[in-house]
């Protein structure tokens, strides 16, 4: 009875153990199933705010080179997309009929000098007949009014040579402006008509400064002068401008204009500002996108951009609360900043932990192991 007794006891016992084992064996495994996530608390710092605004590019300068003569182009005197100085000869147009202009017009000219020299010399001497009353008061009148006439000829002659002179210059077309040049509209050989209206034969970029134009609204503009001071303030110099796709370089410009009044159909205002195209980069024509500055945060909550996340009632993110439980936490967003980090504007404080990784892995209630990232 006793060796029963004590083999009930034993059996007991060992049930105990084994039960004590599995528990602790179930709670490591539990633990050991807890996933590890990355955390992070927000940034707190002062940023400058920017409102986005479209914008085209166009070049500080610009010039349309144009025929102003009728004649065969006979050459082009450079090559498309090519720099070009101001004076550089571009092309050449067929000039017989106008040096024959200019000698006629210099032939004119010699004649209207000799008539008026001969003209006042005679009225000199009948002036001086007049005197001795050798020629009667309206001779010599006449002979004032022929002279007259022939100052006048010479200034009509001048006038001509002048002209002819200016014409014949055309044949020979300057760049008027140094930029970069595109490719000649019309071929060597073909007939230019330029008399009757200036045929435009290519057009010069100075693209060393570029201007992007964009404009905004009343109310913004109104804030820029209520709280800023307006376009002197020095929030307006280095204003940054992006692209569709990075360039090599990063761009800002300085606001030059705005326009004196205010577009009483959109309710907008025209703003100009000037950007230094280094290495060429920029085009006239390109779209930008204008940051403008319109205040400072002091405060600003930041977090990384790659966390948050959107879905049918807008963005959120996941924060890890004080048991370490992730909770879906709905936020307003503002701007980027520093390309990587977002404004939040509403739903999250200082100190809070917000998941940066592995978003798809985590629900809302799970428990987790968090571990702080910077």
């Amino acid at each position: 009875m006793k060796t029963k007794n004590l083999y009930l006891i034993l059996s007991a016992g060992c049930i105990l153990l084994s039960a004590a084992s599995c528990k602790k064996s179930v709670k490591e495994n539990t633990e050991n199933d807890v996933p590890v996530i990355s955390v992070a608390t927000p940034v707190v710092d002062s940023i400058v705010l920017h409102k986005t605004y479209p914008g085209l590019l166009g070049a500080s300068d610009n010039a349309t080179v144009v025929g102003r003569v009728n004649g065969t182009l006979l050459s082009t005197n450079y090559q498309g997309g090519a720099y070009v100085t101001k004076g550089q000869v571009l092309f050449t147009i067929e000039s017989t009929k106008y040096r024959d202009a200019v000698q006629q017009a210099q032939a004119a000219l010699a004649t209207a000098r000799s008539q008026y020299e001969y003209a006042s010399k005679n009225y000199e001497a009948l002036s001086e007949a007049l005197k001795s009353d050798a020629v009667s008061h309206i001779e010599v009148i006449q002979a004032k009014s022929t002279m007259e006439q022939a100052a006048a000829s010479v200034k009509n002659a001048e006038a001509a040579l002048s002209q002819a002179n200016l014409n014949l210059s055309y044949c020979t077309v300057k760049a008027p402006i140094s930029g970069y040049i595109t490719s000649s509209i019309p071929n060597v050989g073909e007939y230019i008509s330029g008399e009757g209206a200036p045929v435009t034969l290519c057009r010069i970029y100075d693209n060393t400064y570029m201007t992007a134009t964009f404009t905004i609204e009343d109310a913004q503009y109104e804030e820029m002068m209520g709280q800023n001071g307006g376009m002197t303030h020095s929030l307006y110099r280095n204003v940054p401008i992006k692209f569709t796709q990075s360039l090599p370089h990063s761009y800002t410009a300085d606001l030059t204009y705005e326009s004196p009044s205010i577009n009483s159909s959109t309710g907008t205002l025209e703003l100009k500002g000037s950007i230094k195209n280094i290495d060429n980069e920029l085009k006239d024509g390109m779209y930008v996108t204008v940051e403008l500055p319109y205040g400072v945060n002091p405060k600003a909550i930041l977090i990384k951009d790659a966390s948050i996340a959107t879905d049918q009632l807008g963005k959120y993110v996941y924060v890890v609360n004080d048991s370490n439980k992730v909770v879906y936490t709905p936020i307003k967003i503002g701007e980027i900043y520093q390309d990587s980090l977002r404004v939040v504007n509403e739903g999250l404080r200082p100190g809070d932990r917000y998941v940066t990784e592995a978003l798809l892995t985590v629900r809302n209630g799970m428990t987790v192991k968090p571990t702080l990232t910077k």
